[in-house]
């Protein structure tokens, strides 16, 4: 099972780059954790916030595979704990297909995204700066991995 992060915006500060691409490389190759980049609309004063978003929108989509679990990261969603989000993981792995996680720019996910998402998840009821949350969605990840096989990187 592979797992893609598809997220809006491409010009990440250093430290987000360097924090994703720790937890990224801690993956396993039978699932490894790529990163997809979705060029943001251009935001200004008179720009239509609709239109931008549903570009935006049809690019992530367009960037999933066509069998993949589609998962919204959503302040409405689902909230997982650890060991909850351990328990998705190896249900996503049963199911047998990949997983596209969806993150939405300064506006959120388009609708198309959020009706086209088989699941929603939110990391939390924060609006949380976007760039942070590829790194959340990483460690919670690896660390729901690291459960899952015993690994001791999860402590009690």
């Amino acid at each position: 099972m592979k797992i893609q992060l598809i997220a809006v915006g491409t010009k990440m500060p250093n430290w987000v780059t360097i924090a994703f691409n720790d937890y990224q490389s801690r993956f396993p190759k039978d699932m490894p954790l790529e990163l997809v980049e979705i060029p943001a609309g251009k935001r200004t004063k008179n720009a239509d916030i609709v239109r931008i978003l549903d570009k935006e929108g049809e690019a992530m989509l367009s960037a999933c595979g066509k069998s993949n679990r589609i998962v919204a990261l959503d302040i409405p969603g689902k909230p997982y704990t650890t060991y909850n989000l351990a328990e998705q993981l190896e249900h996503w792995k049963a199911d047998g297909r990949d997983v596209s996680l969806l993150i939405g720019g300064p506006e959120g996910l388009s609708p198309a995204c959020k009706a086209a998402a088989q699941q929603s998840w939110s990391l939390s009821p924060l609006t949380l700066p976007h760039p942070l949350v590829r790194i959340i969605v990483a460690e919670s990840l690896y660390r729901a991995f690291s459960l899952t096989t015993n690994h001791p990187y999860h402590r009690e």
